[in-house]
């Protein structure tokens, strides 16, 4: 059996004396979806952001492609193949569309290989193709969003970690987004995936998990997240 690209065991994180993230487990397959959900304050983001070297856990575990993560530095999870979109896209807004992606390739030596990886990027976002000179900042909030996920891309990661994709965005162009995730996926990107629009998040998912304060309460397949009763009341507001 093939073991897990990415293994999370017993994760705690805390600011202070407050502790977010309350000893979570979780394994996320290669080429696979895997989603997490629940309200604000749930602790997602901050298990991101530890994923990814910006925060170090106060205990548990991380193990990426079989390799410990315990005390690696931010760029060095990247360049393992661990990359990260974050909340808010947080884009570079006095730079061009292109200066953007090209920073995304930083670690990278290959120029041959950064021009065919910014080439795919305009192929998934035909619009950044078109606007490759405008600055950043000018973009919609959509577009931000696109231009966020294509720089992430350009490290080439085995992982991608997508934060809150869709926050802030028009049904249209949320929907864009999802697409474009699930391209991905069928183009061989694992990804692991935050997201407030639980069902659009579990209508992708491979596998799911439920948190709430800081703890996974439910797990399963997208499919059966997606039918059960209390993931039903409590996030996509059926009674």
């Amino acid at each position: 059996m093939t073991a897990p690209l990415l293994e999370v065991t017993g994760l705690r994180v805390a600011y202070g004396k407050i502790e977010a993230v309350k000893g979570i487990g979780f394994t996320v397959e290669e080429g696979r979806i895997v989603t997490l959900i629940g309200t604000n304050g749930a602790g997602k983001t901050t298990t991101l952001r530890t994923l990814s070297g910006l925060l170090a856990p106060r205990g548990g575990s991380i193990r990426f492609a079989g390799r410990p993560l315990a005390g690696v530095p931010a760029h060095d999870v990247v360049a393992l193949g661990l990359a990260h979109s974050p909340e808010g896209r947080h884009v570079f807004p006095r730079l061009t569309i292109a200066e953007n992606l090209q920073l995304g390739a930083f670690l990278r030596r290959d120029k041959d290989g950064i021009a065919q990886d910014i080439k795919h990027v305009y192929e998934l976002f035909p619009i950044l193709g078109e606007r490759a000179g405008q600055a950043a900042g000018t973009l919609s909030g959509g577009e931000q969003q696109m231009l966020a996920m294509g720089r992430a891309l350009m490290s080439r990661p085995r992982l991608l970690m997508l934060d809150e994709p869709s926050m802030g965005l028009s049904p249209i162009m949320m929907q864009k987004i999802m697409e474009t995730i699930a391209r991905l996926r069928d183009g061989g990107t694992t990804i692991l995936l935050v997201e407030q629009n639980a069902q659009a998040a579990l209508s992708l998912a491979d596998h799911g998990h439920v948190m709430e304060t800081g703890r996974i309460v439910l797990s399963g397949t997208g499919a059966e997240l997606l039918h059960n009763e209390k993931v039903r009341k409590a996030y996509l507001g059926e009674d």
